[in-house]
C-alpha cells in the first residue's frame, strides 16, 4: 500500500490529517500534469482544487486496481476533460488581459524549470499533441509506469507503448526544429 493510500484510507476513517497528507504530497505534481492539458497554470490549479474537493465530498471508493496517485491523476484528468469541453463554448478571458496571463505562466515555468536546455523541451511539449504530452510529462516527469498511464489515459498498454514511441518521436522533430542537441531518450 502506497502513502497516498493510506493516507485516503485514513481520511475516510476520520482523520482529516490522511486528507491534509494527499494534498501535500499530490498538488504540485497535480498542478503541473494539468498544465499541460488545459494550457493556463490557473485554470489547472482550479482543476486540482475540484479534483481534491471531489475526494473531499464525494469520497470516491479506490479499488486499488492502480497506485492511488494514478487514480487521483485520472480523478483530475476527468475533471479536466470535462472543463476544455465546457471552455470550447465559453470564451473566458478577455483579449486584452491574454498578454497578461501569458507572462505570469511563463514566470512560474522558468521558476520550476531552471536550466535552459530543460525550458526548450518544455517549449517542444507545448507544440506536440495533447496526447503526446500527456504521456511524456506522466512517463518522465511524474514517473508513472506504462501500466499506470494506461489506468489515466484509459488506453491498454500496447496503446500507451505505441503512444508513448510516436510521442518521443514528435518531440524530437519538434526539438530538432529548435537546432537542440539532445541526448537520447
Amino acid at each position: 500500500m502506497d502513502n497516498g493510500e493510506s493516507s485516503y484510507r485514513r481520511f475516510l476513517d476520520g482523520d482529516d490529517e490522511g486528507f491534509d497528507d494527499i494534498v501535500r504530497t499530490y498538488k504540485d505534481g497535480l498542478i503541473l500534469y494539468l498544465n499541460g492539458y488545459v494550457n493556463n497554470i490557473y485554470t489547472a490549479e482550479e482543476v486540482a482544487e475540484d479534483t481534491f474537493f471531489r475526494l473531499l465530498t464525494k469520497k470516491p471508493k479506490f479499488s486499488g486496481k492502480s497506485s492511488f496517485r494514478s487514480w487521483l491523476y485520472s480523478i483530475g484528468r476527468n475533471i479536466a476533460v470535462d472543463y476544455v469541453r465546457k471552455k470550447s463554448r465559453l470564451q473566458d478571458v478577455p483579449l486584452e488581459n491574454i498578454d497578461e496571463y501569458i507572462s505570469d505562466e511563463t514566470d512560474l515555468e522558468r521558476a520550476y524549470i531552471r536550466e535552459e536546455q530543460k525550458i526548450a523541451v518544455h517549449r517542444a511539449l507545448a507544440m506536440i499533441p495533447v496526447d503526446y504530452r500527456q504521456i511524456l510529462w506522466l512517463s518522465y516527469f511524474e514517473g508513472f509506469t506504462n501500466k499506470e498511464i494506461s489506468v489515466v489515459m484509459m488506453k491498454n498498454e500496447r496503446q500507451i507503448r505505441n503512444l508513448l514511441y510516436r510521442a518521443k518521436q514528435s518531440l524530437k522533430s519538434e526539438l530538432e526544429k529548435e537546432g537542440f542537441v539532445y541526448e537520447e531518450f
